[in-house]
Order: structure tokens, then C-alpha cells, then sequence
């Protein structure tokens, strides 16, 4: 079986994203990774069949008009988390991403889950016992789970691959001017009050910083 360059280079890296996890180091910062004050890839990825969601929507670079302007001409803070179903770290983060969602869910930020099963799923060999191809569908895996948040499937794996997210579970927080403000990749037991009260506390601060409000 033949595989392309670019299922090759997502086997490699979700390998090395594993061993990270495993063995709880950190290694030299991947070229690849955007920083802090970098401005965020945009995207628009579907949610239902034939709708999709703009990050555009809701954060844009500073000088340029959100795409639904006159209809939503208000800045929000967003919160990008990108995983997998196959991902046993992504479930242990997501609950407290779902906690601090239920937070902050009527404020002016927003939350999505990036789901790259599909992305991965053609991959051959197995991931925490788990073949790439067996990995379940993420609508109701997430809702038997008590997930709420709302899911954007990356099926292709292109926002997966200009956020460099290969290596999961892989999160973002924007400003309302699509400027990366905090990033954390990967998940450890042990984490989880600080997890929550550093997300809570990088929210809060964006929050504050955006725009006031305009009145339609």
C-alpha cells in the first residue's frame, strides 16, 4: 500500500505528539508552530452537511471588517481546540474545556472543537490500541460523553495542517483581531486545576481587551 506525502508526514507527527505524551517532555519548538502574536489561520469548516462555520465571523485582523458586518459587526474572543477520537489525552481535556465553556458561553468569546478523525483515518497501524480506521464518528461519541460544544469537522486535515496541530490535543485563544494570545498542546494528568484556572484567566483578559460593543 502506497500512501501519500502528506499521510506520511501526519503518521510522523502524530508518532512524535504520542511520545510526547508518554513521556511528558518537552522537546525543541517545532519551525512550524505559530507563536504568540501571530495571526491566526483562518478557515471555514462545516458543522452540518452544506453549512460552515467563518472564522471571519467572529475575529478578523485589525483594519478589516468581519465577513457578516452588517449583520454581526461585533469582535469576539475564540477558542480553538483541535483533537481526535482516538485521542485518549484529548478526553481527558475535553471535560474541562466543557466546564470552562459552560462559563463563558453567553460572553463574547467563542468555542470550537476541530475534529481531525477523518483526517487520521486512513492512516495504517494502531494509536492507543486503537486502529486510525476504527476511531468512532465525533457527533455522538462526544454527546454520550456530555459534550456540548460546538464540533467543526476537518476532514481533509488543511486547518489541522496550517495550525500545525498534528500533535493533539492542541488549543488556541484569539483576540478579536484573529492575534494568537495562548496556545497549549498536549495533556497530562495532574493538570487539570491549572488547566482550567489558566484558560479561565486568558479568556477573562480577552474579554476585557475587545472592542466595545456596536449596536445594530
Amino acid at each position: 500500500m502506497k500512501f501519500s506525502f502528506f499521510q506520511l508526514w501526519i503518521m510522523l507527527s502524530l508518532t512524535v505528539g504520542l511520545a510526547q505524551n508518554d513521556l511528558k517532555e518537552q522537546t525543541a519548538p517545532d519551525p512550524l508552530d505559530l507563536k504568540i502574536g501571530d495571526e491566526a489561520p483562518s478557515f471555514a469548516l462545516m458543522y452540518e452537511p452544506g453549512k460552515f462555520e467563518f472564522l471571519k465571523n467572529w475575529s478578523e485582523v485589525e483594519g478589516k471588517k468581519l465577513r457578516k458586518n452588517v449583520t454581526q459587526p461585533n469582535r469576539y474572543a475564540v477558542v480553538l481546540s483541535f483533537f481526535a477520537t482516538w485521542c485518549q489525552p484529548c478526553m481527558k481535556e475535553l471535560p474541562l474545556l466543557e466546564e470552562v465553556y459552560k462559563e463563558y458561553k453567553d460572553t463574547r468569546t467563542k468555542f470550537f472543537l476541530i475534529d481531525i478523525t477523518d483526517a487520521t483515518r486512513n492512516n495504517p497501524g494502531e494509536v492507543y490500541g486503537m486502529k486510525y480506521a476504527d476511531a468512532p464518528e465525533a457527533k455522538d461519541f462526544l454527546k454520550k460523553k456530555g459534550m456540548t460544544m460546538p464540533i467543526l469537522y476537518d476532514r481533509r486535515g488543511h486547518t489541522m495542517k496550517r495550525y500545525n496541530a498534528m500533535k493533539l490535543p492542541r488549543l488556541f485563544v484569539m483576540d478579536g483581531y484573529r492575534k494568537i494570545t495562548f496556545m497549549r498542546r498536549g495533556f497530562h494528568e495532574g493538570e487539570e486545576e491549572k488547566f482550567v484556572r489558566e484558560l479561565s484567566e486568558e479568556i477573562e483578559a480577552r474579554i476585557k481587551a475587545l472592542p466595545a460593543l456596536v449596536q445594530n
